[in-house]
């Protein structure tokens, strides 16, 4: 039963569809130059599009700040471009999920406009409104050094109402029943236009109750997981929870009652500290403290997203080396928490590049690749905050990239430099058999070739030297072992494997087989920043697989 959860095992590409391809030349990408890309996507080897908020919005927080959630902004095409791009994703078996934003809407919303001006108007208390200034109003906000305040008077309606994130995006009262209603309805209308789920955004300030002595409430979130499941059987809920793993459990509930998926973050922000330092130990100990979730459920391992790297959850010292690694000047820092850089430019090398990306293929749970991580696209640290990382995609060598014929862009092209577009693009990569492009589809090939990934259980490896991990994966009588060196040194490992088949060990990526010595014992070498993945006992495994067996009892 296990095997028919899609997102246990898929890759997720995650796009903005105004930087990513624009088929009407006005210089915004929209729904038609995906569908002309989505042969590529399938190329690549996706399995799933996470598409980015493209409701209408007045576009102020890159679409974030939804004024319409049952249509599609003129300026990336019509409700049909929508269902037609539905219909092409599925001819090329390509699941769709979108992002769900409802813990605010614009100032810009009919709801909000008429909750202002109205005080009995239906739609007063969809909001959270303040008669006075409540204390704590400069407290807690989502963009500090950026936001002031998370209190704002407003001057039609004379009160102050509650906004998390910037002041045109008042929160959504969830304690309201109409406003859950409402979500479910939001949920219900995508769901029947085809998509398969939903990557919830902020879920922790969702779920935060106004109610005095409530805290989170997370049998709102069980509401929303049983109308998704009630509407479609196998659409699944992604949540953005940047929280403690203690606190984890409480979001993938029982595995039915909660989300499907969760980003982890706590595992990204360990993988960046060895990256930057070569020490592994605290990665290795943040995949323990992550290792126990319910069977149903699912991580959503990454490198990069849309938004900042977030090393918040980090201790200051460990964190402080991977500003001075990764982000040491002024500019690339964002909200004293994260960095606004993409993977290719904060690594530089090409071998700390595939390390990382091997890495992340090889961790538990399933991939997301963020756009133009695949061709090593940079930054332009001259966009304000996170726009920094949304330059338009990179497609040749021609004018603006490929992606537009229009003189002006969303977002300006990275031009210059190393990372320009006349070095980095798609055509360029896809003809040159050695480049990052082609090393990714063969790893993406390679991780879908290893469903013990995304299935079966994991255990760290002790391989005798520092700053090189390794992990290994079972399922159904085969074997998985991935084994990735951090250190800017080659590094000898020496492993020992028990049962059938552990005197071989036969590499997926090279002709570079290893044969136990009489003691049982693997000498491996691994190259300075090198990643080898094997399968255990030979590449019979297709007839060497069990039969599933009963499923759990819980």
């Amino acid at each position: 039963m296990i095997e028919d959860l899609w997102y246990k095992n898929s890759v997720i590409y995650s796009l903005d569809l105004d930087t990513f391809m624009d088929a009407n030349g006005d210089g915004i990408g929209d729904l038609p130059g995906l569908i002309n890309r989505l042969d590529y996507l399938n190329s690549l080897g996706i399995d799933v599009i996470w598409l980015a908020p493209f409701q209408p919005s007045p576009n102020r927080d890159n679409g974030y700040d939804i004024s319409d959630y049952y249509g599609v902004d003129h300026r990336y095409g019509s409700s049909g471009d929508f269902v037609e791009f539905m219909n092409h994703a599925r001819k090329r078996g390509m699941r769709v999920i979108l992002d769900l934003v409802v813990n605010h809407t614009s100032n810009e919303h009919p709801w909000f406009k008429d909750a202002r001006r109205n005080p009995d108007s239906q739609y007063r208390d969809w909001y959270i409104w303040s008669k006075t200034r409540p204390a704590g109003w400069n407290k807690g906000m989502v963009f500090p050094g950026v936001q002031k305040a998370v209190w704002t008077r407003d001057p039609v309606a004379k009160m102050y109402y509650y906004h998390r994130f910037y002041d045109f995006q008042p929160d959504l009262n969830i304690d309201n029943p109409h406003v859950r209603a409402e979500i479910r309805r939001i949920m219900g209308y995508w769901l029947q236009l085809g998509v398969d789920g939903f990557r919830i955004d902020a879920v922790p300030f969702i779920l935060e109750s106004q109610k005095k002595g409530e805290k989170l409430r997370f049998d709102y979130l069980a509401d929303m997981r049983q109308f998704v499941q009630w509407r479609a059987g196998d659409a699944a809920l992604l949540g953005e929870a940047n929280v403690t793993p203690e606190e984890t459990q409480h979001y993938f509930g029982d595995g039915r009652d909660g989300l499907n998926m969760m980003f982890n973050f706590w595992v990204n922000q360990h993988f960046f500290y060895a990256l930057a330092t070569g020490d592994t130990a605290p990665l290795e100990t943040a995949l323990k403290e992550t290792s126990k979730i319910p069977e149903a459920t699912q991580w959503a391992v990454f490198l990069r997203n849309h938004d900042e790297l977030d090393i918040e959850r980090l201790p200051k010292a460990k964190r402080d080396k991977v500003f001075a690694r990764f982000g040491p000047e002024r500019n690339m820092q964002l909200y004293h928490r994260g960095i606004r850089r993409r993977l290719a430019s904060m690594l530089g090398d090409r071998r700390h590049i595939e390390l990382a990306n091997s890495l992340m293929f090889s961790l538990p749970g399933s991939p997301v690749l963020r756009y133009g991580d695949e061709i090593g696209m940079g930054e332009d640290l001259a966009l304000k905050e996170r726009a920094a990382v949304r330059t338009p995609m990179q497609w040749s060598s021609e004018r603006n990239g490929g992606f537009s014929t229009a003189p002006k862009l969303v977002n300006p092209v990275i031009s210059k430099g190393p990372y320009g577009y006349r070095s980095v693009n798609v055509d360029a990569q896809r003809r040159d058999p050695g480049s990052l492009l082609n090393w990714m589809i063969k790893m993406i090939r390679v991780r879908k070739e290893c469903p013990e990934i995304g299935w079966g259980e994991w255990t760290l490896l002790r391989t005798g030297a520092h700053g090189v991990l390794g992990l290994c994966y079972a399922w159904r009588g085969n074997r998985i072992v991935v084994l990735h060196n951090f250190n800017r040194q080659p590094q000898q490992v020496k492993l020992v494997l028990e049962g059938e088949g552990s005197d071989l060990l036969v590499n997926l990526l090279e002709l570079d087989d290893s044969r136990a010595d009489e003691h049982g014992r693997h000498d491996i070498a691994l190259v300075a920043f090198g990643y080898k993945w094997y399968r255990v006992g030979g590449l019979n495994y297709a007839l060497r697989r069990r039969p599933p067996g009963p499923p759990s009892q819980h």
